[in-house]
């Protein structure tokens, strides 16, 4: 199993001294985080894709191809890549570029984002949600396969056999689909035999394993053997020296960051008690030592029929750099020789 880390580069208020970072400092604080992560040995580090003020994660090329510089194998990954807002042909040469930087090390995760911002931003209509991503992955999956594509669409100007450089190292350049709860993505992942990546932040993982069940089979009927449906699991968490010192650190930026969600979508505010419960057995919150968190994350891949890929979200809970640097080390020290362990034939 592969285990590694995503970011959000978020740029949001400590919540206990108020005090907020410069931008400048927030993403120099980041490119040191993914070399510590490369250097205690984890396997991938995914920079998201929002276009609000709190995030400083609009061009996650820009920041990989910064990393790629000063790292030598982690793989380097967006997570996800907003497809339905952006041009593939862009996302495949940005990404292409990416993976030659990077001496192929490059992979894209591609979704429809948590956020609505970016549609209206680049001039999208919501109403053409669904048709916009599935044109889209459409035509990144063409741009992958050939050189010359040939292809129309509703969305964006046709191709007729145009060139699309540079080409990526690795052939054909790894594709993750990014789903959330809706079926219809599982299904669609798995009859194209690409790889799954599913977030889950919050409730019990163990409501996904139908979802993820319904993956495979779909993977199956179209004829993908069973060792390309790699599933990985996007999980909100913390590691610290003890299980209260993880909770104690990550409750409050925690709270922060989903209570402001929920004012957005007409949630209740997040209580300790919702986040106890997450971190406990059957949640789905990643939170404590480095014991407990491996001993979560092999039975969660149990739970879900068995996950390739494990990647822990710290951003939201605008930890200290100090204390997401000693996160990074203990998942990479402690937590991934755990599960690799046991995880072995």
């Amino acid at each position: 199993m592969q285990i590694g880390l995503d970011s959000f580069a978020a740029i949001v208020p400590d919540p206990v001294t108020g005090h907020l970072i410069t931008a400048e400092e927030r993403l120099a604080n980041l490119l040191e985080e993914i070399e510590i992560a490369d250097r205690v040995g984890l396997d991938v580090f995914g920079i998201g894709e929002h276009h609000r003020h709190d995030f400083l994660d609009s061009a996650p090329a820009v920041i990989l191809a910064a990393a790629a510089a000063r790292t030598r194998q982690i793989r380097l990954t967006s997570a996800v890549t907003v497809l339905s807002a952006a041009d593939p042909v862009r996302v495949f040469q940005q990404f292409a570029t990416l993976d030659l930087l990077s001496h192929g090390r490059a992979e894209i995760v591609v979704g429809r984002g948590s956020f609505i911002e970016a549609y209206p931003l680049f001039g999208l209509d919501l109403r053409d949600y669904e048709s916009l991503f599935t044109e889209k992955l459409d035509l990144l999956l063409k741009l992958r396969e050939s050189t010359n594509v040939q292809w129309s669409g509703r969305h964006r100007a046709a191709l007729d056999g145009q060139g699309v450089y540079p080409r990526p190292l690795q052939n054909p350049l790894p594709v993750w689909l990014g789903v959330g709860g809706t079926p219809e993505s599982f299904v669609r992942a798995g009859s194209l035999g690409l790889p799954l990546m599913v977030a889950i932040i919050g409730g019990q993982p163990v409501r996904f394993r139908p979802l993820i069940d319904l993956y495979r089979e779909a993977g199956r009927k179209a004829g993908h053997p069973p060792e390309r449906l790699q599933v990985g699991i996007h999980s909100l968490g913390h590691i610290a020296e003890t299980i209260d010192q993880a909770a104690d650190e990550f409750f409050p930026g925690y709270a922060r960051t989903f209570t402001e969600i929920g004012r957005e979508r007409g949630w209740p505010p997040t209580t300790r008690a919702q986040f106890d419960a997450g971190r406990g057995p059957g949640g789905a919150l990643l939170v404590g030592d480095a014991q407990t968190v491996a001993a979560k994350i092999l039975a969660l891949s149990e739970t879900l029929g068995g996950i390739s890929r494990l990647t822990v979200q710290m951003s939201v809970a605008a930890l200290t750099h100090a204390a997401t640097r000693r996160a990074i080390e203990l998942l990479g020290t402690q937590v991934a020789p755990i599960v690799r362990e046991a995880a072995k034939p």
